[in-house]
């Protein structure tokens, strides 16, 4: 039914030629997190690395406009180092994109050039300097809070953390804190779980939202980091009740000086075993469940509980009601549990899979991620 749904807003016509093009010019595209990337660099690249005020963004596109036609009216101004449209769900582009070249000059001239152009009758594209935010700004920090261990607190919740700089004086609360990241992504990943990261590690309300003035010293990158070549996961945190990503059930290493500043536990806490009469399964196998969330899917772990716990496999009701300005998909979901009266109701934020099944099995993921979340908290009753 999805894809009957899809071939009534989908240009087919349009689609077929950028799979021509793709197949004539052997253009590699990449569908990653609600957008498709070509480059980063291209496979062939001679020019300088991107610094500041290389990209440029452009919306007004219409929405059946593909790379066929935007990616060599870009490269019209100078090579492309990366160029990214961002699409929805029903496959159509979003009407913007982001072209990133290797020197500022070259952006500047696609913003000379290209701003105004008519791409299609009535449809002039705007083209104008990215902003490519990197810096975060958080509040309500602990006084005592010690640079060296908020790095280490936010290198195990979020990725591309390069520097922080804290802050205290008159008129600040507590301590505040300016936050570098690798990337605008990094930084925008961040923004969306960091509030409900510390809440539920500490106990602490912060305020994180986007650094508007930066000093240059931030802008001077840390010695480069070996980390993990993942693609960041799709599951975000989402409006009720809000969770944080699956690798965070498996507790990071946090530094016991920092817990006992924000007035957390040093150790994480272990969660509460079912009621009695519930199983007569050992603590050793809760210990083992528990343990396994660092590798099983949350809907896997969700069902393993549940057997163990002698209740029925769970069932999901999921529903996509709308898709947000950023791309994400919101999914109202219902997870009902035999032998449980109660169901189990809220909204899941995911981005778009690459077909219509991986993308509902994402959201069931963050669905369950929520469950086990409220089943950690003492919520799983008779």
């Amino acid at each position: 039914m999805m894809e009957s749904e899809q071939s009534q807003v989908l240009n087919i016509e349009r689609v077929q030629e950028l799979e021509t093009w793709l197949r004539t010019t052997d253009t590699k595209l990449t569908q990653v997190n609600g957008q498709r990337k070509y480059g980063g660099p291209p496979e062939v690249w001679e020019g300088p690395t991107p610094g500041a005020r290389c990209e440029v963004f452009i919306s007004q596109i219409p929405r059946d406009a593909y790379e066929d036609l935007l990616i060599p009216l870009f490269s019209t101004v100078g090579p492309l180092w990366e160029f990214r449209l961002m699409m929805n769900f029903s496959g159509q582009n979003r009407g913007f994109a982001y072209a990133k070249y290797g020197l500022p000059a070259v952006a500047t001239s696609a913003i000379r050039l290209l701003h105004g152009h008519m791409l299609e009758p009535g449809f002039r594209l705007s083209v104008r300097r990215s902003t490519e935010k990197r810096h975060l700004c958080m509040g309500g920090l602990p006084i005592t809070t010690r640079q060296e261990d908020l790095v280490q607190v936010l290198r195990a919740l979020t990725e591309g953390v390069d520097r922080v700089s804290l802050k205290a004086g008159p008129g600040i609360e507590g301590v505040s804190a300016t936050v570098a990241f690798s990337s605008h992504h990094a930084a925008s990943m961040a923004k969306k779980v960091l509030v409900e990261a510390f809440k539920k590690q500490f106990a602490l309300t912060v305020s994180v939202k986007w650094q508007t003035t930066v000093k240059p010293s931030l802008d001077e990158p840390l010695p480069a980091q070996k980390s993990a070549q993942k693609p960041p996961h799709r599951i975000v945190n989402s409006p009720q009740p809000s969770v944080l990503p699956p690798r965070l059930l498996r507790p990071p290493s946090i530094p016991p000086g920092f817990c006992r500043a924000v007035g957390g536990p040093t150790v994480p806490q272990q969660p509460p075993p079912p009621p009695p009469s519930s199983s007569t399964t050992s603590s050793s196998s809760q210990g083992h469940l528990v343990s396994a969330a660092s590798s099983a899917s949350p809907v896997m772990l969700l069902r393993k509980l549940c057997e163990a716990t002698g209740f029925g496999r769970p069932l999901y009701e999921m529903y996509c009601s709308h898709t947000g300005y950023d791309g994400f998909l919101y999914f109202t979901y219902k997870v009902c549990i035999p032998g449980i009266t109660m169901a189990f109701e809220g909204v899941v934020m995911i981005l778009p899979g690459p077909t219509a099944t991986t993308t509902l099995e994402e959201a069931q993921h963050a669905a369950a991620q929520q469950v086990l979340q409220r089943v950690y908290n003492n919520q799983l009753v008779h």
